[in-house]
């Protein structure tokens, strides 16, 4: 099994709103979205793969069921995919705060991006099983991100390239290839 890091440092997520304390916590998300950097802060996937950020949560990182006190601190709210959010309800264990923790320290993928817990941290093997990060959807998120940033490196070298038939013949393959995953897109149903 190859072992890949959990999240790159470029998606460590970092809670920087400083404002005002808003009454109601979901005037937050668009701060959120931001913060996390459009990704889930327990699976690291981009909601880009979810339909975008209306179709994510805001989990109360303490449940505002037991913490009421706690329901419109910026500082107990986290970017969250629906169903990480749902599994974890209002669950009251001692989870790692996705901004407060390396996860990478608690959690590695393999080359097809399982997400693992680290055996020896007991909060990551009970979230990993209390939040379903062993689901294969967390895997194709992972390969999709993937696909998709080979694209972009395909563009720029296809943009770097002179004209002629070489060019031509690698924009077509390029044309292939894309329709064949706008075709898996449309399957998954998320907004182009």
């Amino acid at each position: 099994m190859v072992i890949a890091k959990f999240r790159e440092e470029k998606d460590v997520p970092k809670r920087t709103y400083s404002g005002s304390k808003l009454t109601s916590y979901r005037g937050y998300k668009k701060y959120l979205k931001k913060d996390f950097q459009g990704r889930c802060g327990y699976t690291n996937c981009s909601h880009l793969w979810f339909g975008g950020s209306s179709n994510f949560h805001i989990d109360h990182f303490k449940p505002k069921s037991k913490y009421p006190d706690l329901e419109t601190e910026y500082k107990n709210l986290v970017y969250s995919c629906s169903y990480v959010n749902i599994a974890k309800s209002d669950d009251d264990f001692d989870y790692l705060d996705p901004c407060d923790e390396d996860y990478n320290e608690h959690f590695h993928r393999d080359s097809k991006g399982n997400i693992y817990p680290i055996k020896t941290s007991s909060k990551a093997v009970y979230m990993h099983t209390k939040l379903k990060l062993y689901l294969s959807r967390y895997s194709i998120i992972y390969m999709l991100d993937i696909l998709l940033k080979k694209m972009s490196q395909i563009k720029e070298v296809i943009d770097n390239l002179p004209d002629g038939q070489r060019k031509d013949e690698i924009l077509i393959l390029q044309g292939e290839f894309a329709n064949e995953f706008i075709g898996y897109l449309k399957y998954l149903e998320i907004e182009q």
